[in-house]
C-alpha cells in the first residue's frame, strides 16, 4: 500500500501548492489554464481510446455501462459526495463548486492504464515503480487542476486513496480477467469517458460523464467473457 499512500500525498501536496498560487492568479488566466486543461484532457483521452482493439466491445461496454450508470444515476450520487465536502470548503470565485472539481479530479487521476497497471504490480508483486511514476504526474496534474477548480481537486485524494487501494488489495483476484487486452479494452471505454470529460471543460458539452463509469468495469468482463468460448 506504499504506493497508494505515496500516491495520495502527492496529490494532496499538489492541490495544497495549487491553491497557494491561486490566490495570486488573475481570474483570466485561471480560465486560460481551465481550457488548456481541457484540451489536454481530450489529447489524453483521444491517445488512449486508440488503445482499444475490438470496437465492438467499447460499444457494447458504453451503451451498458450506460444504461447501468443512468438507471442508478451515478453522477448524481458523484455530485453529491462532492456537494457534501464542499459544504467545508468556500469557493473564492464561485466560477466552479467544488463538487466539479472533485468529480473532475477524481475521474482524471482514477481512470487510465497506469492506475489499474500500477495496482496491479502492487498487489500481486508489491513493485510500485508505475504507481510512484503516475503519483509523480499527478503531483503536476493536482497542481494544475487545483488553480481553475479549486478545492475540490485536494478532495479527490480520499478517492485516489480508496479507489487505487481496493485495486492493490483485490489485486490477485482481479489479475486473472485484467489480461492484456482486457486492460487495453477498459483503456478504451475509460479514454472514452475521459474525452467527454475534456469536452465538458471546454464548455462545448454538458455530459453526466460519471454515468458511464459502469463501462470500464463491463469492458474486461466482455473480454473475459468471449475468452471462454475461444
Amino acid at each position: 500500500m506504499i504506493g497508494v499512500l505515496v500516491n495520495t500525498a502527492t496529490v494532496l501536496v499538489g492541490s495544497l501548492i495549487g491553491l497557494l498560487f491561486k490566490k495570486a492568479i488573475p481570474k483570466k488566466l485561471t480560465d486560460a489554464v481551465m481550457l488548456g486543461i481541457g484540451l489536454c484532457t481530450v489529447y489524453i483521452g483521444i491517445s488512449g481510446a486508440l488503445k482499444g482493439e475490438n470496437t465492438l466491445i467499447l460499444i457494447g461496454s458504453i451503451v451498458l455501462g450506460a444504461i447501468i450508470g443512468t438507471a442508478i444515476d451515478l453522477d448524481r450520487w458523484l455530485n453529491a459526495l462532492g456537494a457534501l465536502i464542499g459544504r467545508r470548503f468556500k469557493n473564492a470565485n464561485g466560477t466552479v463548486s467544488v463538487a466539479e472539481g472533485f468529480v473532475t479530479a477524481s475521474l482524471l487521476f482514477c481512470i487510465g492504464s497506469m492506475t489499474i497497471v500500477g495496482s496491479l504490480q502492487s498487489g500481486l508483486t508489491g513493485n510500485n515503480e508505475t504507481i510512484f511514476i503516475k503519483s509523480l504526474l499527478d503531483l503536476v496534474s493536482s497542481l494544475i487542476l487545483s488553480v481553475s477548480l479549486g478545492a475540490g481537486v485536494i478532495c479527490a485524494a480520499g478517492f485516489v486513496f480508496v479507489f487505487q487501494g481496493a485495486l492493490v488489495m483485490l489485486a490477485r483476484y482481479l489479475a486473472p480477467v485484467l489480461t492484456t487486452q482486457a486492460i487495453n479494452e477498459l483503456t478504451c471505454a475509460g479514454s472514452l469517458i475521459i474525452i467527454a470529460l475534456g469536452l465538458n471543460l471546454i464548455g462545448v458539452t454538458k455530459i453526466k460523464v460519471a454515468n458511464y463509469l459502469p463501462a470500464i468495469i463491463i469492458a474486461p468482463l466482455i473480454v473475459w467473457i468471449v475468452s471462454l468460448f475461444n
